[in-house]
């Protein structure tokens, strides 16, 4: 961001880019420790995912807050303003992954207590791993506003969906040939539509980026529309 005429400005600006990358980090931990009392079936770390996202709708407000404060107070424009309208959208994707986050854990406590009819063998920590990936770039992009970063991001999205998909089948394969696995299958799947829209609020936290650094808005636009815009900005 360029320097003003006010340093208090550039303050408040800085302060409010370290919330929001505060606040990303704690919605990334939130999915890591729900992943992992997944499959380590660790009830009180699920439990602490699911008390913890309090404190990522609190960040929210906080951050959303002091957005109006700045805009009343400053008056921001040009890439100021963007930098604001693309704050108050990211905050608003990462409380959507700490609401992922907890559905993972809550459904990660019900598959603890459910008694399993036959192993469902399905792989989930890749998908995570690079939907988190995503969120990770997605993050690092916005601290240096760095468009090379979310673009990387964008194109794991067609990893994840593809994952999701396989995974998607092989789940109803075992609730077509046992019907007592549906229960469970249908937990999984939830599971794996959560980690999947996770990657999907990092592409949104991705564009929002594009937006406050280059003043485009390319939603809607594939990957490789989005890189042509970005070339001949």
């Amino acid at each position: 961001m360029s320097d003003h005429t006010s340093k208090n400005f550039d303050l408040e600006l800085e302060s409010l880019r370290t919330r929001v990358l505060e606040m990303g980090g704690m919605a990334e931990q939130q999915v890591r420790k729900a992943i992992e009392g997944l499959y380590s079936g660790d009830r009180p770390l699920l439990e602490n995912v699911i008390r913890d996202d309090d404190r990522i709708n609190r960040m929210e407000i906080e951050i959303d807050a002091l957005c109006n404060q700045i805009i009343a107070k400053r008056q921001p424009t040009a890439i100021d303003l963007r930098m604001i309208v693309s704050v108050l959208k990211a905050i608003a994707d990462l409380e959507r992954v700490g609401d992922k986050a907890r559905k993972i854990a809550r459904l990660g406590i019900a598959l603890t207590g459910q008694s399993v009819v036959s192993p469902l063998n399905i792989e989930l920590n890749h998908m995570a791993e690079t939907a988190l990936r995503m969120l990770r770039l997605a993050l690092d992009g916005f601290a240096r506003l760095d468009v090379s970063l979310v673009t990387d991001a964008m194109r794991l999205d067609d990893v994840v969906n593809a994952e999701y998909q396989a995974v998607a089948r092989q789940l109803i394969t075992y609730m077509m040939e046992d019907p007592r696995t549906i229960t469970r299958s249908l937990d999984i799947l939830s599971i794996a539509k959560a980690i999947e829209r996770i990657g999907d609020h990092a592409t949104n936290i991705s564009e929002h980026v594009i937006y406050m650094a280059k003043g485009l808005n390319v939603r809607h636009d594939s990957t490789d529309e989005i890189e042509a815009k970005i070339a001949n900005s």
